[in-house]
């Protein structure tokens, strides 16, 4: 099932200490959301790494379900690293075709960024999960959470990969992201849950105080400390 998670209104406006404390905001939101759609089995909750790792523990504590890395890496535009001209994710390129035109950016260049960060998923992949196979989504509730979201490459990305890996139901949960953005997503999703939205969207960093980049060790420890009391299957 997809395009069943439109936006219906913006979120109010909030900042957030910092990533634990906007993961446990949008922890009481993802849980509200699967207490009233009467979802039996306990989700599968996948951090996009780095910065929504974080954010995913602290959600993945109050659901008492597991957690797991996803990983997803944006094609940044050469000149403006910030500005997404598609993502990587699950062996999958997404390519914003309306960027990439319109900034000129040539074939050769965007190979060269796909190569590049290829490279680095595959680092990262090295680093976080070692020898172990990325998580089994078959038939699974997936639950996508990221530090926020700016044009949603990545996310898109990210419910696509998980969609061809099986995942029987798909919801992307941020703290902070563009209504634009947000709406663009719950074509694809099944449900999209946005803490705030601001009218005026500049970066997913202005709706933190404490916005540092997280590294590998974080990543690592966080991925490290349980979030069960048990097996959830």
């Amino acid at each position: 099932m997809t395009g069943s998670g439109a936006i219906p209104r913006r979120p109010a406006h909030r900042t957030f200490r910092d990533r634990r404390d906007a993961g446990r905001v949008l922890a009481g939101l993802v849980a509200d959301h699967l207490a009233g759609s009467g979802t039996p089995e306990p989700p599968l909750v996948l951090g996009l790494a780095r910065g929504g790792v974080p954010v995913a523990w602290e959600v993945a504590v109050v659901l008492h379900a597991p957690l797991e890395v996803f990983l997803v890496r944006k094609l940044g535009v050469p000149s403006q690293p910030e500005l997404a001209m598609g993502a990587l994710a699950g062996g999958q390129v997404l390519r914003n075709e309306r960027v990439i035109a319109r900034l000129g950016i040539g074939e050769q260049v965007v190979q060269s960024v796909i190569e590049s960060e290829t490279t680095e998923l595959r680092r990262r992949e090295k680093a976080y999960r070692g020898n172990r196979p990325a998580a089994d989504l078959y038939g699974r509730l997936a639950i996508l959470i990221d530090d926020g979201i700016a044009t949603g490459a990545s996310a898109l990305a990210a419910v696509r990969a998980a969609r061809n890996a099986g995942a029987r139901s798909v919801i992307v949960a941020a703290p902070v992201g563009p209504l634009s953005a947000c709406r663009t997503i719950a074509r694809e999703a099944d449900k999209v849950i946005c803490a705030t939205a601001p009218a005026r969207f500049d970066a997913v960093g202005q709706a933190y105080r404490d916005f540092h980049q997280v590294g590998d060790d974080e990543v690592r420890t966080l991925l490290a400390t349980p979030t069960t009391d048990g097996p959830t299957g």
